[in-house]
Parts: C-alpha cells; sequence; structure tokens
C-alpha cells in the first residue's frame, strides 16, 4: 500500500506542476498516493480526512504559513514537507516545533543564482553594463576608452558577502577564474574558508579594496540596512556593487548618494526595497544602475530543478540515507 501524501498551496494559480515536473511525479508516486490536486490552506476543513492519513506534504512557491494548531489538527500522521523552492523562513518554524521534518531545495534554487552573479561579476570586470550605454551616446571608441580604464578579471580582488549556500556556489564557480577572493561572513568557520580558498575580510576592506562586490548576506532583521553610505562611499572609481540577494539589506538612499558622487561606480540591482522601486525613485534613471526585475532565481525549466532535488531527499528519507537539505531551527538563525 502506497503512503499518503499530498501538494499543498494558498493560490489555486500555483507553479506546483512546474516544480513537480512530469518525470518527477512519476518517480514520487512509486511509492506514494500523491493526487495531482493541490490542497489550498483555504480548504483543509474539507480535506479533513485526507488529511488526516498525509504523511509527506509537497510544496513550492506559495507554501501556506500554518500555524501549530492547524498542522496538529489537520496533519496528524505528518512526518515531513518537502519545500521545492529557497527560503523557509515564512513557514518553517511552527512545523518543526510539531516535530514535522522540513526541506528545502535552496541549494537547487541557488544555481541559477549563483551562475548569474558570476556572468555579472565577469562583465562587470570589462566595463559591460556602463559601457554600452556609453556606446548608444557616444559610439564604439567611448566605450573602448571607458573599458580600456577597468583592471579587468585578472589578479582582481572579488568581494562576495556571505558564504551560505549560494555565497559558496558562487565562490567555488569563481575557482576557475584568476581571481582574489575576500568573504565577509562572521559566521563561517575558518576551515570552510580555507577550503574555498578565501580570504576572510571585513565590510570595510571588501568595498575599498574589490573591484566587484556580490551581496549574499542571508536576510534576517538584524541583517536590514546594514549596507550603507559608509560602504558604498569607499567604492573604487570603476567598481561594482551587485544584489541578487535581498534588497532591505542596502541602505538605498546611502547607495544612491555613493553612486551619484563617483558616476563611475556601477550597481546591478536584481533585487531592490521595496521591490520593485517606488515609480519616483532616482534607480529608474541613474545611468549606473542596471535594475532586472528578480530574474536570478530559478524560472522555467529551472523551477522542475527543484521538485527534482525534493523527489531526492524524500528518497533518501524513505531508504533511511543521508539527507542533505534538511532545516533545522539552529540553521534558521543564519539562513535566508
Amino acid at each position: 500500500m502506497k503512503t499518503a501524501a499530498a501538494f499543498i498551496n494558498e493560490n489555486a494559480q500555483n507553479r506546483m506542476s512546474d516544480a513537480f515536473d512530469a518525470k518527477t511525479r512519476a518517480a514520487l508516486r512509486e511509492t506514494l498516493d500523491l493526487p495531482d490536486e493541490v490542497v489550498l490552506s483555504a480548504d483543509l476543513e474539507e480535506n479533513r480526512e485526507r488529511l488526516a492519513k498525509t504523511v509527506y506534504l509537497f510544496s513550492t512557491w506559495g507554501m501556506p504559513p500554518l500555524t501549530e494548531a492547524q498542522i496538529r489538527e489537520y496533519f496528524p500522521s505528518l512526518k515531513a514537507v518537502f519545500y521545492a523552492a529557497g527560503s523557509v523562513q515564512h513557514f518553517a518554524r511552527p512545523f518543526l516545533n510539531c516535530g514535522v521534518k522540513v526541506f528545502s531545495a535552496w541549494a537547487a534554487n541557488g544555481v541559477p543564482v549563483a551562475e548569474y552573479t558570476v556572468a555579472q561579476i565577469v562583465l562587470a570586470g570589462k566595463g559591460f553594463f556602463q559601457g554600452l550605454r556609453i556606446q548608444e551616446k557616444e559610439g564604439r571608441a567611448a566605450f573602448k576608452a571607458y573599458s580600456d580604464s577597468f583592471p579587468c578579471n585578472y589578479n582582481t580582488k572579488v568581494g562576495i558577502l556571505g558564504a551560505g549556500m549560494i555565497g559558496s556556489l558562487v565562490l567555488k564557480m569563481l575557482g576557475g577564474y584568476a581571481f582574489e577572493k575576500l568573504v565577509y561572513d562572521p559566521f563561517a568557520s575558518d576551515e570552510k574558508l580555507a577550503a574555498l580558498g578565501v580570504r576572510r575580510a571585513s565590510l570595510e576592506e571588501i568595498f575599498s579594496e574589490c573591484q566587484t562586490v556580490s551581496n549574499h548576506i542571508a536576510n534576517l532583521p538584524a541583517t536590514q540596512r546594514m549596507l550603507r553610505y559608509e560602504h558604498f562611499s569607499r567604492m573604487g572609481r570603476n567598481a561594482t556593487f551587485i544584489n541578487t540577494g535581498r534588497g532591505a539589506q542596502v541602505v538605498e538612499e546611502d547607495l544612491i548618494r555613493a553612486l551619484r558622487e563617483e558616476p563611475g561606480r556601477t550597481a546591478l540591482l536584481d533585487v531592490t526595497w521595496p521591490e520593485p522601486p517606488k515609480a519616483d525613485s532616482p534607480l529608474w534613471t541613474m545611468p549606473n544602475v542596471i535594475l532586472t526585475p528578480h530574474i536570478a532565481g530559478s524560472m522555467n525549466n529551472e523551477i522542475a530543478r527543484m521538485g527534482s532535488y525534493m523527489a531526492e531527499e524524500y528518497a533518501a528519507l524513505r531508504e533511511g540515507r543521508p539527507c542533505r537539505y534538511e532545516v533545522t531551527e539552529k540553521m534558521l538563525e543564519t539562513m535566508a
């Protein structure tokens, strides 16, 4: 007899079929009774009988933040939640408090973010982003003159803020380049940084010394508005700041001030706070700001990678093998 499982989400217009594609669903159904129907958080009562037998839940973006009381009432048999997306901060604690294991595909979601970031770092080193705008206005020779003012991508310092899952993956991918890598992460051990081949540095050192700085710090109350004018004002004449993490960590008025004071500086912002920026925000019109619409994370075909990771975690749990992506309450203190 197969074990009862269910898909759950807040929204009827969810991405469940993108995250759990036909191949992944087929693999799960070898051992699970897992209907295609997605149970919505508003419909718990009408699904009470079915949910009482459910042992495993599968979800993605839109996972409902259920209370401990709801979990105990509607999911008395539940053993684990498999979340085919990244951060679990908004829903994990009540499940953990009820003794339910939580697994997240943060590593899968981190792959496209890291790929996107590394591409930006390499292009930023050539003056690509502002260079295109300069060429549109002043021509090819002006772009070339601007690019010639950059140290480019050999023996150049790159700063990574946060050596968590995504930051570490960025650093590993950068291992194929001749960069000197500096890292700010007060929680990372010396052993971890040594294994990554990087040097620990303060925020002040990184913003002062690095040609490119990329933010991957976990989004926690303590990290909000932590990147300020005292950091951005230290950036070099042609330095670049990349943010594919969270916009709330940046004091945007301070970043804007530093970019206005030195127009050679560049900001590549895939995230802002609020997101998108307000209609009257200078970020929309500043020539040294490149805004992208939060596209670094999993999109289209990439979304299925997250479901595949969670199917693999389910198989490992079922077979008693080590799981790689279980989230603990301790981890929630520092992870994104």
